[in-house]
């Protein structure tokens, strides 16, 4: 079927539905409330996207997201501990645990979880750079704040075996976090309950 649509606002609204969770009606929506503000919103929109794509990296050290070249907020700031790292997958994870306001260590995102059937291996996440932290010294707390899933269990399993016989403590959230869930879904007083009576884990 021909389109009526400019082939400009064709190529927008095919671009919004890779988003997650956008479909071609909320595309569409989306993209004619662009051109109905007849503002600087494009624009603007368009000029923060270029800097995304241009500034916006990963932190050397913890993973996180962050500005070229730089550390991130959380570990360059001088009053976060180094001493307790919290381990997670996305930055969307950090974001539900800063809501809290109950922790004050630092993080390290790993990047997603191990998922045999995706492909996907502990070489294919941040673990290196983890245990690369812990040989430094300094660490005296591991926090395991991956998704209550299989594959996150997965995950914590493997890396409290690799950290096994290391004088580090690992622990692991408390089940606050339902079984099959997303941290970045949880509410804030769920995850600093579970923060609060974390347990000594081993894999």
């Amino acid at each position: 079927m021909i389109s009526s649509l400019p082939d400009a606002v064709e190529a927008l609204i095919s671009e919004l539905t890779r988003l997650p969770g956008i479909g071609r009606k909320t595309a569409q929506r989306l993209a004619f409330h662009l051109l109905k503000s007849r503002s600087e919103a494009p624009r603007r929109l368009a000029e923060v996207l270029e800097r995304v794509a241009r500034d916006v990296t990963f932190c050397p050290r913890c993973n996180n997201l962050s500005e070229q070249g730089e550390l991130c907020t959380i570990c360059s700031a001088p009053r976060r501990s180094s001493e307790t790292v919290c381990v997670v997958e996305t930055p969307t994870d950090v974001l539900a645990i800063e809501r809290t306001g109950r922790f004050n260590g630092t993080y390290h995102v790993l990047g997603g979880s191990i998922n045999p059937l995706e492909g996907v291996g502990p070489e294919d996440l941040a673990l290196d750079a983890l245990f690369a932290r812990i040989l430094e010294g300094g660490v005296i707390e591991l926090i395991l704040a991956n998704s209550a899933t299989l594959e996150g269990d997965t995950t914590a399993m493997f890396i409290a075996r690799q950290v096994k016989g290391q004088d580090i403590k690992v622990t692991r959230l408390a089940r606050g976090i339902p079984m099959g869930g997303d941290l970045e879904f949880a509410d804030e007083h769920t995850i600093s309950r579970a923060i609060q009576a974390r347990t000594d884990f081993e894999g």
